[in-house]
């Protein structure tokens, strides 16, 4: 993202009593019924951005909306807001707003937010202005993805935009799913469902195959798991069934889970084979969960 425009987030906020709020409310809705944009000078813009702490729901919509309607205009104050103001209100109202923009010149302001803002809806909703931007965004979220002090929510958030951006951008999920990081790698597979299931992907396709050798145990579990969600047991099924033996038994575990949603009663032997030979108490339990599931729907 160094290659985007500098976006200063220096400035000050503007305050709105009540009475001010609803007043600019009943204009701007009137506005926007009419088909108008509201002024994008930058007072009328701070004004907007000073009505997203309004403590009633409905009058922070209007603000919203009107900010949206306004653009790319509206980025610096809102990137202001998200970045430094002290009210959380205004911070996700922020963010949700940049969500309707979708403008790359925010990205660096939105990534911040979702690894420093203390709040976990300010990051949910910075990772969703992230991924409506597509696929300018993707680099941002594999920064997330390989940061040692990226937490499980935000390594969770940046899956979801990573997936989210996928269907728009396969080109770019298809080269992360070859990254040298593994967790990249993990998230990148995870997310080529949709490219399987509704664009007929080959090359996904073939990514995912590659991915039930990865050397990594995490990149192997997660394609057994996808395995799982594609609904193509013909092709799935032979894919699964070695992984029954791998070294490692998440992997064995995941296969076995995926071969039950997939109903593989084909598959009743080969599981019960493992579970005979197994030595984990938690995989024999997932191994005897699928046989017992497939019995039934037998």
């Amino acid at each position: 993202m160094s290659d985007l425009p500098s976006l200063s987030v220096n400035g000050q906020s503007q305050q709105l009593n009540e009475d001010e709020a609803s007043e600019l409310a009943k204009e701007l809705k009137q506005q926007l019924r009419n088909g108008e944009v509201p002024a994008a000078d930058g007072e009328s813009i701070e004004r907007m951005v000073a009505g997203l702490g309004d403590p009633r729901g409905l009058m922070r919509l209007t603000f919203a909306e009107s900010l949206g309607v306004v653009g790319k205009a509206a980025v610096p104050s809102l990137c202001r807001a998200l970045a430094e103001h002290e009210s959380v209100t205004v911070r996700r109202a922020a963010a949700k707003t940049l969500t309707l923009i979708e403008d790359p010149r925010a990205l660096p302001v939105l990534q911040k937010a979702l690894l420093q803002d203390p709040d976990p809806v300010v990051q949910g909703s910075a990772v969703g202005a992230m991924a409506a931007v597509g696929e300018e965004a993707i680099d941002g979220m594999l920064e997330i993805l390989i940061n040692p002090s990226s937490t499980a929510m935000q390594l969770g958030l940046a899956s979801w935009g990573l997936a989210f951006v996928g269907a728009r951008a396969p080109e770019a999920l298809r080269k992360a799913a070859t990254s040298e990081h593994a967790e990249i790698r993990c998230a990148a597979i995870a997310a080529l469902g949709d490219q399987i299931q509704a664009l007929g992907d080959d090359a996904a396709r073939e990514l995912v195959e590659n991915a039930l050798t990865d050397a990594e145990t995490d990149v192997r579990a997660e394609a057994a798991t996808l395995l799982g969600k594609l609904h193509s047991p013909d092709w799935a099924v032979p894919r699964l069934e070695p992984l029954l033996s791998d070294p490692q038994g998440q992997v064995r575990k995941n296969a076995a889970l995926s071969l039950m949603k997939l109903q593989a009663e084909g598959s009743i032997a080969n599981l019960s084979q493992q579970l005979e030979r197994e030595q984990q108490a938690d995989v024999k339990a997932v191994l005897q969960l699928a046989i017992n599931q497939l019995d039934q729907d037998g």
